[in-house]
């Protein structure tokens, strides 16, 4: 957490404020809060995650499992969906992520 308060040039309260808000999503590894460096770009959140995250979080994903299928390599997109989303390909990350609710 204070490499990620230091790269954002932010206080940790509103680092928290940025995961809260589902900016950001972080996972507690070994009791500290962990955010993946690919959940940015240029200093700041990756700007189409916020959607992606609210989403899988309708759909009844805890953080753990949101982490996991975003940081993990899903079948259809042919790569992990944050490296998708970082390649602009937010929509179909997206139908995909909707169609995991149903």
């Amino acid at each position: 957490m204070p490499d990620l308060v230091e790269l954002l040039g932010i206080s940790p309260s509103k680092v928290h404020r940025l995961i809260e808000d589902r900016h950001l999503l972080a996972i507690r590894v070994d009791g500290v809060l962990r955010v993946p460096a690919d959940f940015l770009k240029d200093g700041e959140p990756l700007h189409e995650l916020r959607g992606t995250l609210m989403l899988l979080a309708d759909s009844g994903y805890s953080d753990e499992e949101a982490m996991h299928w975003l940081t993990g390599v899903d079948d259809s997109l042919g790569v992990s969906p944050i490296a998708a989303l970082r390649a602009g390909r937010k929509a179909e990350v997206r139908r995909v992520a909707q169609a995991l609710a149903f």
